[in-house]
């Protein structure tokens, strides 16, 4: 045996809060149980590369994590059956690997971990697999070894992914079959190994950016019997165990937390309707961690988290929701149980009410279809309705606690090699709580009436995430399959007339009609095909950034583009081309919150607003219209819509509206200090095809072949010449008014260039250099990461300590140079070789990373520098001050 692959046995002993026994993290061979830095990989989204440490074990389970954080609910995800980081680590992840962080980036945390549960009848034995168990240190999900264990990642960002479904996908592939006690322990109550039903789950989680869909993350789970016995009445399950705190919070900010099930809410579409939610929720009891301190401090824990489930292998399943309390001392361990009856009786969980411990209990609680009261009664006595009568500890239970849920559904069937579908989403929502004291005033004064508190709390956005997220995987009022169905709708009438018609029968009858004289179909159910798809932005044009210095010699860029793809795309929802405009952006880092607008561009449309006498409100149901097609409905009148505003309202053929800018109006294309027109006088293209045009019509092409009327440009002025901008033109569009979608707008990192304003590398050889260094002199406290400090270091590299991001920049250099930095005693420091193409991005400017040839940091002091090239040498001086 050699050095390298020896025995090595380690054992790492810790107890953490939400765990009953000890954890024995064991390495075997090299491989380390659990999610290790050793046996796998830190996988990032399409911006960040993935980043292998240590050696691969072949032999072993390819473990890995991937984390969304491409919209406003921060969650990591494994390749292990579970969601969040408490069931992994954050030694093995890293702190800035987010749990359920919402608003993302930010701090305030909403979950320690959930897991996927799945149990069946097999033979004669009762069996239960689990990601994750939440008490006992029970991992019985694994990959397979490298590569078929690896994550992957697609995004329809990327314009040659085709097997790309959102902006963020991650695809994980495990099985329960693993049964080296290794890595599955036997399980403490049966008293058994390892029991595998033989599964493989393929995991796919969606995330998007897009207003609508930025609160909550998609899963798709395929379960495929890969074993050779059939599984009989198949029960599933969704675990979350809360952790509501801010992130660097203690034990007993998150015991103090509250969850329940929301079945209907009042639908955010307004007419009335109540939508049908179905959906478990956690949240912080009162918006403030631990033991608050008076009103408003620390009322920031106002959002609610939980679980919708969306599709289910069949329609006519059984479903449970379960909530629990774990705890070592088994008056503390709690949940809601009913009395039972002699055709079910009540079900010992060993001396324990909540935590449901071995497959047998796991398995019972699934199919037992029992749906618990919301934490917030465990004081109320529901014993009329046959549960337990409240213990002596419930107003301790019901005002928060350290609490877990269990959402779960079956029974169904998976036979060999049959693959069964389940999709569920993670939903976050805000202003759950707001106000400070409500708490305060509603519930504790009398823990048993609990109605006045639950009426409080404020479900909207929360549940219209909830709704978003069933409408992006089964877009409503679309046939996917085109079988002529297109799903469910309401009719939001708006006015009705009522007639009657008398007609003589014996007995005498009188019939009534009513006739809607004007109404909306509003879709609310689709087909009941997956589509996994929403409405998006309009493409964002593919943009040339072109440096330049002007007279004044000032940095300047010209931003060019061709919008033919963004102004002719069609939503996938209303079937419109609903280009609205562009917007141009600038930043000094590429996250998309430091890009700064500058200029902007829309169409001169109207926002048509109609009062409905018979609701009194104004409503807002149709596209914006344009200022020509305002003249075509209402001529020879000198129409015009900036006039009448809610205050003076137009009067037309028995209606009344006013009109609102759906955005600016900024349109004049020809003023060149904007967005304007490369060919102002320029005609709507004949044809919108490029090949037709170029045979038929090239007039109407540039010289490159594009059409000639999308052709646009911006000049960015008033640039210094040091710094590296990132630039960027969004499109977005007018939104979708009957369905109270707002305006999309494209995201500025979809196609942003980085550049130097004044990047004229291909110097003439008489100029000579002028090469500048900064900052010089150089500070290692001189905070360089911030705004304040000139930002000049750690772009894009956020997650990267302070030593590995330092930086000292040279520019204005030829685009082929060495340069060499030297002590004041003649030491070769370090020598970088700067060599790209005249005029290419980066040609004028290279970075020193404050490391000598030697790989150390350098002393404080005066360097020197040479820069030599083919135009000229020169020589200058660095200050460092470490």
């Amino acid at each position: 045996m050699t050095q390298e692959n020896r025995e090595v046995i380690l054992f790492y002993i810790m107890w953490p809060p939400k765990t009953k026994l000890p954890i024995i993290l064991i390495v075997l061979m090299g491989v380390v149980l659990l999610l290790s830095p050793a046996s796998g990989r830190t996988l990032y989204n399409s911006e960040r590369l993935p980043v292998s440490v240590g050696k691969i074990n072949i032999d072993a389970p390819y473990t890995s994590y991937a984390i969304h954080d491409i919209n406003r609910l921060g969650l990591t995800i494994t390749n292990i059956g579970s969601i969040g980081t408490g069931f992994i680590g954050e030694e093995a992840v890293g702190a800035g690997a987010p749990s359920g962080i919402y608003p993302y980036p930010g701090n305030l945390k909403y979950q320690f971990g959930g897991a996927f549960w799945i149990g069946a009848v097999v033979g004669r034995d009762t069996l239960v697999s689990v990601g994750a168990d939440g008490w006992q240190h029970t991992r019985e999900m694994w990959p397979d070894p490298y590569p078929k264990g690896e994550i992957e990642h697609h995004s329809i960002s990327e314009p040659e992914d085709d097997l790309a479904v959102s902006e963020q996908d991650f695809i994980a592939v495990y099985t329960d079959t693993v049964t080296n006690p290794g890595y599955v322990i036997m399980d403490p109550t049966d008293g058994r190994p390892h029991m595998p039903l033989n599964i493989e789950i393929t995991q796919r989680s969606y995330a998007w950016s897009y207003s609508y869909a930025e609160d909550f993350i998609l899963f798709d789970y395929s379960i495929k019997n890969i074993g050779r016995k059939d599984l009989n009445k198949v029960y599933m399950g969704i675990y979350l165990d809360a952790e509501v705190t801010p992130r660097s919070g203690s034990y007993e900010d998150f015991t103090d937390d509250i969850c329940g099930f929301r079945r209907y809410v009042e639908s955010h579409l307004g007419c009335g309707f109540i939508d049908t939610v179905n959906i478990a929720w956690l949240a912080d009891n009162d918006g403030r961690p631990g033991v608050p301190e008076a009103c408003p401090s620390g009322f920031e824990l106002t959002s609610v988290t939980g679980i919708r489930v969306v599709r289910t292998p069949s329609d006519s399943l059984d479903y449970s929701f379960n909530w629990w309390i774990s705890n070592p001392d088994p008056a503390l361990d709690f949940g809601p149980r009913q009395v039972g009856t002699p055709d079910d009786p009540f079900r010992d969980f060993g001396g324990f009410l909540g935590t449901p411990e071995g497959d047998k209990n796991k398995y019972y609680i699934m199919r037992h279809k029992e749906f618990d009261y919301d934490q917030l009664f465990s004081a109320s006595d529901l014993s009329a309705d046959g549960w337990l009568p409240p213990s002596v500890d419930a107003d301790n239970f019901a005002d928060g606690y350290d609490t877990r849920f269990l959402l779960s559904f079956g029974p169904f069937d998976i036979r060999p090699s049959e693959i069964l579908p389940v999709t569920f989403a993670y939903v976050a929502g805000e202003n759950f709580h707001t106000q400070c004291e409500a708490f305060d005033r509603l519930f504790r004064p009398n823990p048993s009436q609990p109605k006045a508190y639950v009426d409080y709390l404020n479900f909207y956005d929360f549940a219209k995430n909830a709704m978003w997220a069933s409408w992006i995987y089964d877009n409503p009022g679309y046939d996917t399959d085109g079988d002529g169905y297109r799903g469910k709708f309401h009719f939001c009438v708006h006015d009705s007339v009522l007639t009657y018609d008398t007609v003589s029968l014996d007995p005498f009858v009188i019939e009534t009609t009513v006739v809607y004289t004007l109404a909306d179909t509003l879709w609310y159910e689709g087909d009941g095909v997956p589509d996994f798809r929403g409405a998006s932005p309009p493409p964002p044009p593919e943009i040339t950034v072109v440096p330049r210095v002007n007279e004044f010699h000032q940095g300047e860029f010209l931003i060019r583009w061709n919008g033919l793809r963004s102004e002719t795309t069609r939503d996938v929802f209303s079937n419109l081309a609903d280009f609205e405009g562009y917007r141009v952006y600038i930043s000094l880092s590429p996250k998309p919150s430091d890009f700064v607008l500058v200029c902007s561009y829309d169409l001169e449309d109207y926002d048509k607003y109609i009062w409905n006498n018979s609701r009194q409100l104004w409503e807002l149901r149709d596209p914006p219209f344009t200022i020509d097609s305002l003249w075509i409905l209402y001529p020879g009148i000198g129409f015009e819509p900036s006039f009448y505003n809610i205050d003076n309202p137009f009067q037309w053929q028995d209606s009344t509206f006013y009109f609102r800018a759906q955005d600016w109006n900024q349109s004049n294309l020809r003023d060149t200090s904007l967005i304007h027109k490369i060919y102002p006088d320029e005609l709507p293209p004949t044809t919108l095809n490029l090949d037709s045009a170029a045979m038929y019509y090239p007039e109407e092409l540039t010289e490159e072949g594009q059409f000639r009327y999308f052709e646009y440009e911006y000049v960015v002025r008033n640039l210094l010449p040091s710094p590296l901008y990132y630039l960027s033109v969004t499109a977005f569009d007018y939104g979708s008014p009957a369905s109270g979608l707002e305006s999309l707008e494209s995201s500025p990192v979809a196609n942003m260039v980085s550049e130097y304003a004044q990047n004229r590398s291909s110097h003439d050889k008489g100029d000579g250099l002028n090469v500048i260094v900064y900052p010089n002199p150089y500070r290692i406290d001189g905070d360089y990461r911030s705004q304040e400090g000139g930002g000049f270091e750690g772009r894009g590299m956020e997650t990267y300590p302070d030593d590995r991001v330092r930086a000292i920049h040279f520019t204005n250099l030829p685009h082929k140079c060495t340069i060499r930095i030297f002590t004041i005693d003649g030491d070769l420091v370090r020598k970088i070789e700067h060599d790209y193409p005249p005029d290419a991005p980066m040609s004028m400017h290279e970075t020193w990373d404050v490391i000598t040839r030697n790989t150390q940091s350098p002393v404080s002091g005066i360097y020197y520098y040479t820069v030599e090239s083919a135009y000229g040498s020169q020589i200058g001086k660095i200050v460092i001050i470490m």
